[in-house]
């Protein structure tokens, strides 16, 4: 199927990936319809600070992932659905997997009851992190799953409902495993804004959890571009896949990097609130992309260093880097 002249859904659509993939489907002649978290502020999260021309027939849709009633609402007479809304920071599900599995799990499930109603595609984004700490590099679709963190288990229950409607219902479903995605718009409980924005507010020492990890980092432009790929692709149906880079950095190398980069004279820190349990944190990921190069041709058009540059160009934005709060461990 073409995307062009389709009417799509995103839920999410104002986080950090959901804003880019609204933006990122105006540009392939969609008509989206952009859900949002229903808040008293009235807030668009990032939609709000998307120039007007961007967002030029974007219809908003206000509600609650976790409410079924709104998302089949929002789900009414659309051709595809990128479900994207969840929460994602790893930390905060130590403390909180109760509203974890309320909105990562029965979220999903709301999507999925509503999409068997005529939807033509349903992409569910999923995470890399289903996988644990790599058993065997790189990463493909095959691989065992291991819930590290409440975060997830939630994400891997999310996988195994949509697997179970496409079986069942035959539910036209796939699910989207993008590897760490990057760039603007970035929340600060991830790495790179983490790393980015103490160096740019003149901190020397960058406090950060465990160096050794390494990640698979994935440019958020390319990452949007796979989804749209995805949708495209009729054999994509009924099929798990991974969006990666095969290509993985340390979080030591990545923070030596980043410094570098910013400020020279910075050196890191060992921050004892940041580790994560020893059997939680997941130490290596590396994904084969070749599953998705096969069926979609997709490939990634940004560098690493590229990606980078843009990313901190953005943060460098006073307007951008006022929105975060450097000073403080944010989970």
């Amino acid at each position: 199927m073409k995307l062009e002249g389709k009417r799509v859904l995103v839920t999410g659509a104002d986080g950090f990936i959901g804003s880019h993939l609204v933006e990122k489907l105006v540009e392939k002649g969609c008509q989206v319809r952009a859900f949002v978290n229903y808040n008293s502020f009235g807030s668009l999260g990032w939609i709000d600070t998307l120039p007007p021309e961007r967002l030029r027939g974007v219809e908003l849709f206000a509600g609650d992932i976790r409410d079924p009633n709104g998302v089949r609402e929002s789900i009414r007479g659309m051709h595809c659905v990128f479900h994207l809304a969840a929460l994602i920071a790893i930390p905060f599900s130590y403390y909180s997997p109760d509203s974890y599995v309320d909105t990562n799990v029965k979220g999903t499930l709301n999507v999925l009851q509503a999409a068997r109603e005529g939807v033509e595609r349903v992409l569910i984004t999923s995470t890399s992190e289903v996988y644990g700490t790599a058993r065997y590099v790189p990463i493909d679709e095959s691989h065992p799953l291991q819930g590290q963190s409440p975060y997830s288990a939630t994400k891997i229950a999310a996988e195994k409902l949509a697997e179970s409607f496409f079986r069942s219902f035959a539910t036209p479903v796939t699910i989207v495993r993008p590897f760490n995605t990057y760039g603007p718009r970035q929340s600060a409980r991830a790495i790179i804004p983490t790393i980015i924005t103490q160096l740019l507010t003149k901190k020397t020492e960058i406090e950060l959890g465990s160096l050794t990890p390494t990640r698979d980092f994935n440019f958020v432009k390319d990452v949007c571009e796979g989804f749209a790929a995805i949708c495209e692709s009729d054999d994509a149906v009924g099929e798990e896949l991974n969006i990666a880079t095969q290509q993985e950095i340390s979080i030591r190398e990545l923070a030596e990097e980043m410094i570098r980069r910013i400020n020279p004279t910075a050196r890191l820190v060992i921050c004892e609130e940041r580790l994560r349990p020893g059997k939680s944190e997941v130490q290596r990921l590396l994904g084969s992309n070749e599953k998705l190069r096969k069926l979609t041709g997709w490939q990634p058009r940004y560098t690493f260093q590229q990606g980078i540059e843009e990313t901190v160009r953005w943060f460098r934005n006073p307007e951008n880097l006022k929105m975060y709060k450097a000073d403080k461990y944010n989970i």
